[in-house]
């Protein structure tokens, strides 16, 4: 395979299992799979191409499974991304560019109802994918992150924009009402977030997490500092439903503040009378108005600070919440390309083990030998979903693959040879 584990992870593709366990010639190539979940019997629900796919396995331990059967749930080729189910299992939600739709969902006959708009008023042309998140300690909430409509969107630095945000509904009113809500009806959690493609919530404080993917092209003073900066971020939002806590609602930075990782580019910070460190806010010259100043007074920096251009695209947490995994899409704005890969972060108390100033806390646990041409070729990393045997399903979009894989609770694990 392309995907090099390090050590303690065992990682297989899972359709490639389809010869030994149905007796079938060919391997299941899907079509560009995202999102995915499991139902309350332990079949995933996958958004892809065309779609919400149904797979469903046997009830082997370990990395022996196999599936049984495979199937189209929804066929709706504008559901590009989002998928969440209740708690009971009863109502799936799904998403498109513009839309939020719910269907009642049977786990035991594997069918869907009729598809029903419950928000809208989200079309852009690019960031096009809105994640959908129910957390698991707050089943009474459906959290939608929505992109910027650009690289640089400058109409997200009005809150009222309703783009670069994570808002909040509630479920129960979703599937009650009678016609579709707008999106900025919602609640926010956080905005000034570019493209937050991950949201997760840590089980053991029940505080909402996010990985946000920064800026392209980044020029600073006339610098092209775009190959190493701005990072890639982690940021914390508290639990959903303390709407009064600290950090409620607050606002991340974009499109006026990025976050540095490469410190050694990064000149003239806070006009020559302040050291640059990781993960400091900073403005850039993409919009001029801002500067370093404005962006430590006004813009909430990250937790933790990752390389540049990696692309997070998902996050979640181990069931004892001594890690976050993160599926890293990988880069298209920097040379050589990064990313491509499935990593970690080790956490202690509900926060990360390593601090806000260290640029190390991501931990690889499976990667592409190459990446050279691995924006074609290689297996890029996107939905992430623990079982309760904690296994991990991974979707690669780039190859239609699914991934199984276990060992992701090691600690201290070392890049391979």
């Amino acid at each position: 395979m392309s995907a090099w584990p390090a050590p303690d992870l065992h990682p297989t593709r899972v359709l490639a299992q389809q010869t030994a366990c149905l007796g079938k010639s060919l391997r299941t190539i899907y079509s560009r799979p995202r999102g995915i979940i499991q139902d309350t019997l332990g079949n995933i629900i996958m958004a892809e191409g065309k779609g919400l796919t149904r797979v469903e396995f046997n009830d082997a331990e370990g990395m022996d499974l196999c599936i049984k059967s495979s199937k189209q749930l929804v066929s709706d080729a504008t559901l590009n991304h989002g998928v969440a189910l209740t708690a009971d299992g009863k109502t799936l939600f799904a998403s498109s560019v513009n839309d939020v739709f719910v269907y009642t969902y049977d786990a035991e006959t594997g069918s869907a109802g009729p598809a029903r708009n419950v928000i809208t008023g989200m079309a852009q042309t690019d960031h096009v994918t809105r994640t959908l998140y129910i957390p698991p300690a707050n089943p009474d909430l459906l959290l939608v992150s929505r992109g910027s409509n650009d690289n640089i969107d400058n109409g997200t630095a009005e809150i009222g924009s309703g783009r670069s945000q994570i808002r909040i509904f509630k479920v129960q009113d979703l599937i009650d009402a009678n016609q579709a809500v707008d999106y900025t009806k919602g609640d926010v959690l956080g905005w000034g977030l570019r493209n937050s493609v991950g949201v997760t919530q840590d089980p053991t404080t029940g505080n909402i997490w996010s990985v946000e993917n920064s800026i392209d092209q980044m020029h600073r003073f006339g610098d092209d500092i775009h190959n190493s900066n701005p990072g890639e971020e982690l940021n914390f939002h508290g639990r959903p439903n303390d709407t009064s806590g600290y950090h409620h609602g607050r606002n991340f930075g974009y499109p006026g503040c990025v976050s540095i990782f490469d410190t050694s580019n990064i000149k003239d910070y806070f006009n020559g009378t302040r050291t640059p460190s990781v993960g400091a806010q900073m403005a850039g010259d993409h919009l001029p108005q801002y500067d370093d100043g404005w962006c430590r007074r006004h813009a909430t920096p990250p937790r933790i600070t990752f390389g540049s251009h990696l692309a997070p695209l998902d996050i979640k947490f181990l069931p004892d919440g001594s890690a976050a995994l993160i599926s890293f899409h990988g880069s298209w704005n920097r040379q050589p390309p990064n990313g491509y890969r499935l990593s970690r972060v080790s956490f202690a108390n509900g926060n990360p083990i390593k601090r806000s100033h260290e640029n190390d806390a991501e931990e690889m646990l499976i990667w592409n030998a190459d990446n050279a041409d691995c924006q074609k070729h290689c297996f890029r990393p996107v939905g992430l979903t623990l079982d309760k045997k904690k296994r991990l399903f991974m979707t690669s979009d780039a190859t239609g693959e699914l991934f199984l894989v276990s060992g992701t609770e090691k600690r201290g694990v070392t890049a391979a040879p």
